[in-house]
Order: C-alpha cells, then sequence, then structure tokens
C-alpha cells in the first residue's frame, strides 16, 4: 500500500513538473502576450509595467526616435532608415540608401546622430545637392565617403527647343530607371544637363537614353568634380493673406487664380516638400517648399500676423 502511494506520489510530481515547464516556456519566447496577460503570472516580479518595458527593449528605441521627427510627412520613410541603420550595426557592414529627398535626409540625420555608435554620411554628389544618399554604419568601418554617387553629361543642341528640368527627368524615368536613383537634375542651357545618378545604372542609361523631347542626346560619364552648379536664382516678393493654406498662398507666389490651383492640386500637379498633395485645405508654414508642375517651385520665408489678422507671408520664388 505505501508502494502504490509512493507510486502516486511520483507521477503526481512529475505531472506538476510538466505542467510547470510548460507554464514557463512561453515567458523567454512570447513577451508581447505576457504583456496583455499578466494576470496568468500572478507571481512574477516583473509584473505588467517590468514585462513591457522588457519588450520594448526588445523592439529598441526607434519609435522613441521618431517622436523626435518635426515632418510627420516622412516618418514612414525616416523609420526605414533607422531600421538600415540599426541592421548596419549588428552586421558591421555599411548598408546605402536610394537619393532621398530634402526633408527626409534631414529628419534621417538627426535621428541617426541619436543612435549610439552609428555613423551616416549624406552625399548627393556636390555641396549644394538637393537629393542625397545616405549611408550608415558602425563608426569603425564607416571612415570615408563612399563611392556611392555618379554623374552623366546629356548633351544636344538645344538652341532652338529648349527643354525643361521636367523634360529631362521625364526622358530618363522613360528608359526605365526609377526616381529614387536619379539625384539631382542641373540643367546647361542650350548644351543639355548634368544629373546625378547611382554608379549601377551610369552604362544603361548612356546606351538607353536617345532623345530629350525632340532632340537627339548623347549620354557620358563625367567626374563629380566637373559638376557645373550655381546657386539657383530666386525673386522675394511678400503677398497678404487671410490664412495660409496652400492654394491661397501659392496662387499669389504662382500669380495663377485660385480655382486654377485648386485643379492643379486634383490632378495631383502640387507637392509640398516634394510630396503630392491632394488637399486644398493644407496649412504652409516657413520654410516649406511647394512645387508646381510647369510653375516652378517657391519657398514660405517669413510669416507674420498683421493688425487686422491677416498673414504677412514671405515668398521665395526660384526663377
Amino acid at each position: 500500500m505505501a508502494a502504490t502511494a509512493t507510486s502516486i506520489a511520483a507521477l503526481w510530481s512529475l505531472r506538476r513538473a510538466a505542467q510547470f515547464s510548460s507554464f514557463r516556456r512561453p515567458l523567454a519566447l512570447n513577451l508581447n502576450r505576457l504583456c496583455f496577460n499578466e494576470a496568468r503570472f500572478p507571481s512574477s516580479p516583473l509584473g505588467t509595467s517590468g514585462i513591457c518595458q522588457l519588450v520594448q527593449a526588445v523592439k529598441g528605441d526607434i519609435d522613441v526616435l521618431l517622436n523626435g521627427v518635426g515632418d510627420k510627412g516622412v516618418i514612414v520613410d525616416v523609420k526605414q532608415i533607422l531600421v538600415m541603420a540599426k541592421r548596419s550595426l549588428s552586421r558591421r557592414e555599411v548598408l546605402h540608401t536610394n537619393f532621398l529627398t530634402p526633408p527626409v535626409v534631414k529628419e534621417s540625420m538627426l535621428a541617426i546622430q541619436k543612435l549610439a555608435d552609428v555613423k551616416a554620411i549624406a552625399q548627393g554628389g556636390y555641396p549644394e545637392a538637393e537629393r542625397c544618399r545616405i549611408s550608415v554604419g558602425h563608426a569603425d568601418e564607416l571612415t570615408s565617403d563612399p563611392d556611392i554617387i555618379s554623374a552623366l553629361s546629356i548633351t544636344g543642341n538645344f538652341t532652338f527647343h529648349p527643354c525643361s528640368h521636367g523634360d529631362f527627368l521625364g526622358s530618363i524615368l522613360g528608359t526605365g530607371i526609377a526616381r529614387e536613383k536619379l539625384g539631382d537634375i542641373m540643367l546647361q542651357e542650350e548644351t543639355g544637363a548634368q544629373v546625378v545618378i547611382v554608379p549601377e545604372l551610369v552604362d544603361f542609361l548612356i546606351s538607353s537614353l536617345r532623345k530629350v523631347g525632340n532632340v537627339t542626346v548623347s549620354c557620358t560619364r563625367i567626374p563629380l568634380t566637373a559638376l557645373e552648379y550655381e546657386p539657383p536664382k530666386t525673386k522675394t516678393f511678400k503677398t497678404i493673406e487671410a490664412s495660409l493654406r496652400v492654394d491661397a498662398i501659392a496662387s499669389a507666389g504662382f500669380k495663377i487664380s485660385r480655382s486654377k490651383l485648386v485643379d492643379l492640386i486634383s490632378s495631383g500637379d502640387v507637392r509640398v516638400n516634394w510630396t503630392s498633395i491632394t488637399k486644398n485645405g493644407t496649412i504652409l508654414k516657413t520654410g516649406d517648399i511647394v512645387s508646381v508642375s510647369g510653375k516652378g517651385r517657391l519657398k514660405i520665408g517669413e510669416i507674420n500676423s498683421t493688425k487686422k489678422g491677416k498673414f504677412a507671408v514671405e515668398l521665395i520664388r526660384y526663377v
């Protein structure tokens, strides 16, 4: 009888041990579940807040860094770059983005500065470049500017058939190259343009681009030191408006009717900080860049309130 009781007790102990083992395993494998089901673990020394803090530590501090992004319209892009930066750190290798718009470059560089041991370099081929690529890596690995930028000269006789920035961009994209593979395009008046591009597509563009508009062109590789850049010419003036809506400010800046600008917004031809907008009620602030297809760009300068409750807005038009 005593042997039977001992056997039963042993079996019971083994069963409890097995239950305890299966009970404990999720603690190490599924912290997210524990965070929401802490009641199942009343004796856990971490408690709900402690487990959640551990989950946050596992996820990293990317979400915290994103809270500091001033331009909320670029958060998705900045997050991808931060993920790349942390990956470069864990792999101990240097990684590179495609060409990015100025707002993404600015916010990404500010966020990366807050990551320990990560170094970032932004380059677009020349000092005043707008579109840039960012290279990220451990400070010991990223010791110089990576060779990730190339330049091409697109030449032709544009004396009687002048082409715009949009004409060159459209022709290049027409070869199948994606926009993010291209940097800045600098017009060379009657002779053509210079374009910054990723190195791996140089030979492709040389063999593929035959015309820009109605002009036959040829492409040749040039060193970055041969890029001819001049600061853009601008014209500054002021306007008094009842609101800071994009349809009010941009219509004054581009000297077109407000209804015409609303139509351009609806057709996707208006961009704020290089991002297309669809709502004419978008509010502008100092530093914003407004682009309208076929009209050019303008920058919002200083904004002051008038005694009558309106806004005196400085506009900087690129000509």
